[in-house]
């Protein structure tokens, strides 16, 4: 009920046509014609001078037309088309000139979707676009279509199923401009004979079932996980790789494995003191206990060392 609601609101707002500006300006002649012809009528007593002013004010007002800087005027001239008028004023005859279609050649902006639409992949998408188009031939938008705003919302539409039904999920999701371009064509060469262009086509929103959204989210975590999975693998092959680099060194060189040890040793207590428990082996390799010995010996205050001498 709601999508056949938005159906029948859009449908609306395209056949919706937009009406010429009204101007002043054969009002006002009307009016001033009348009120000379009633003042002259009155003066001389002449009903005929009074009628006469009002239908040549009518006439008069009737036969001049002012056009906005973004209209054209079809004129037809005993039912055949005669020219096209404006923008600004100009003038017709009255009774056998009629002006039935006024054109907004300005770029116009139409909103069209397909809803439920099965992609190549079959999944039923809706998407909403936006076109944006102007008539460069007014004679061909009048005379060779009905209602050029509707025929171009219904070839929009018809071409975006028509790209839906031809292209993978997946593609319509990354590759939005391709969609776009593929669009504007297809659309274009189907108006050209309405004397219509199209400036461009844009793509607003592709929405896709809740389920799908779901699993497609999962996928999306799992691989993410994966990711992370072989860069963390990697990490440790690069660990590994600079362990054995270091093995291999410290193999070589007995004085450096000596170096490393202590470096240990200070790291470990250098913030706060603590008791660390040595291996005898590993102490003697390193001669940590005459380090320590010699240490603790500077560390006794001077008096004891005169005590024992």
């Amino acid at each position: 009920m709601k999508k056949d609601t938005e159906r029948s609101q859009m449908i609306k707002a395209v056949r919706r046509e937009r009406k010429p500006g009204r101007n002043a300006l054969p009002l006002t002649l009307f009016l001033v014609i009348v009120l000379i012809a009633a003042t002259y009528g009155l003066m001389q007593e002449n009903n005929w001078i009074i009628a006469s002013g009002f239908i040549l004010a009518f006439l008069v007002s009737q036969s001049v037309k002012v056009a906005q800087q973004w209209e054209k005027a079809v004129v037809l001239r005993l039912g055949k088309f005669h020219s096209l008028a404006g923008p600004g004023l100009f003038f017709i005859i009255p009774i056998i000139d009629t002006t039935p279609f006024w054109i907004d050649q300005r770029i116009i902006a139409t909103s069209f979707n397909a809803e439920q639409t099965l992609t190549k992949d079959n999944v039923p998408v809706d998407v909403d676009a936006v076109l944006f188009w102007m008539v460069w031939d007014a004679e061909k938008a009048a005379l060779e279509v009905e209602d050029y705003r509707e025929a171009v919302s219904w070839a929009a539409q018809t071409a975006l199923r028509d790209v839906i039904g031809r292209t993978m999920l997946s593609e319509m999701l990354a590759g939005r401009e391709n969609i776009d371009s593929e669009l504007q064509e297809m659309i274009d060469k189907r108006t050209v004979p309405w004397g219509v262009a199209v400036q461009s086509v844009e793509i607003r929103d592709v929405i896709i079932p809740e389920g799908l959204q779901d699993a497609m989210s999962r996928e999306a975590q799992a691989d993410r996980e994966r990711k992370a999975r072989i860069i963390l693998g990697s990490a440790e092959q690069e660990i590994a790789a600079s362990f054995v680099e270091a093995a291999n060194i410290y193999g070589d060189s007995a004085i450096a494995l000596q170096l490393r040890s202590l470096n240990v040793l200070y790291e470990s207590l250098k913030k706060q003191g603590g008791l660390v428990v040595v291996p005898s082996q590993m102490a003697d390799a390193t001669g940590l206990g005459a380090c320590l010995g010699i240490q603790s010996q500077l560390a006794r205050k001077p008096e004891d060392n005169k005590v024992e001498e």
